[in-house]
């Protein structure tokens, strides 16, 4: 039997690089992993992804969750194969998650096989999704796929909804669902691998960043997601005209989402096409999608 777990991406309110603190919210673009134990005389881990995507995420994420399990549940050896497959809806290097996405999917995929296959209750011991977060988080810390561990990424997809952080101490220092509306992404035809950001410049804009913060926590989502979303263009060399076109054309709130390369605007049913409209000029893909409230869950499993 397969264990089947659905993790959506998120888009960035407040990035958290400069400051330690960061905001998210969840997006209906998914990964799904599969996770499947397979008879073996040896304790093998198999991971495959679709497109050429780098399975080293996914099999550190396999190991923490054997080593926790052995740990929690007092085995000794796990002496089967663990077979691991992901599929995504979530451009990869596009400030969208996919990192977090994928190693929340992949723990929690994991974890629900090996209790299926032990015959052990989830809610029954400490495995509880807290820990599954934070062993993606350390599980992306060590790929080194993300600066800061992208709690504020990882609990957004999670959890779902808007998630406000301490990404220092990991932390929610607030979460709620966000009002369904309309979640427009740019995405230009070019990756921008978080890991490989100039940690310095974002570093200059910390004072400017701690004042959309304090919108965020103020409940003003979409001038603290604007106002961030400029400052990390001037930080990081894009330009901001996406979001300034995306604003000028009805739209809620725009701005850059993570160190980009992607722009994602929120607007009312009323404006979309007018925001698609003032984008569809540039060369690139257009995403409609929505906010995602549910966050990761067991599709099937046992």
């Amino acid at each position: 039997m397969k264990t089947i777990v659905q993790s959506p991406g998120s888009a960035t309110i407040i990035n958290a690089i400069s400051i330690g603190c960061g905001s998210a919210f969840g997006i209906k673009l998914y990964v799904t992993a599969e996770a499947e134990i397979k008879a073996s005389n040896s304790s093998s881990i198999t991971c495959v992804a679709d497109g050429d995507i780098d399975t080293t995420l996914m099999e550190i994420c396999v190991r923490k969750v054997v080593d926790r399990f052995k740990e929690y549940y007092h085995v000794d050896e796990i002496d089967k194969g663990i077979s691991i497959k992901t599929s995504s809806t979530l451009p990869v290097a596009s400030g969208l998650s996919s990192s977090s996405a994928t190693s929340n999917a992949v723990v929690t995929a994991t974890a629900y096989a090996l209790m299926d296959e032990y015959q052990f209750k989830p809610d029954d011991v400490i495995f509880n999704k807290r820990d599954l977060l934070n062993m993606g988080i350390d599980a992306s810390l060590e790929a080194g796929v993300t600066i800061t561990g992208a709690f504020d990424d990882a609990s957004a997809s999670y959890f779902g909804g808007l998630t406000i952080t301490n990404n220092i101490e990991r932390k929610i220092l607030k979460m709620r669902d966000m009002n369904q509306q309309i979640i427009l992404v740019y995405m230009p035809n070019r990756c921008s691998p978080t890991a490989q950001s100039d940690v310095r410049r974002m570093k200059l804009i910390a004072p400017q960043v701690k004042l959309a913060f304090k919108e965020a926590l103020n409940g003003d989502i979409c001038n603290a997601m604007t106002l961030n979303g400029l400052l990390y263009c001037a930080s990081l060399g894009f330009n901001p005209v996406m979001a300034l076109d995306a604003i000028e054309a009805g739209a809620n709130a725009a701005g850059l989402s993570g160190t980009g390369p992607s722009f994602v605007a929120i607007t009312s049913q009323k404006n979309v096409e007018d925001v698609v409209d003032a984008w569809s000029s540039q060369p690139g893909q257009i995403i409609r999608t929505e906010v995602e409230n549910e966050g990761t869950r067991v599709i099937s499993s046992g």
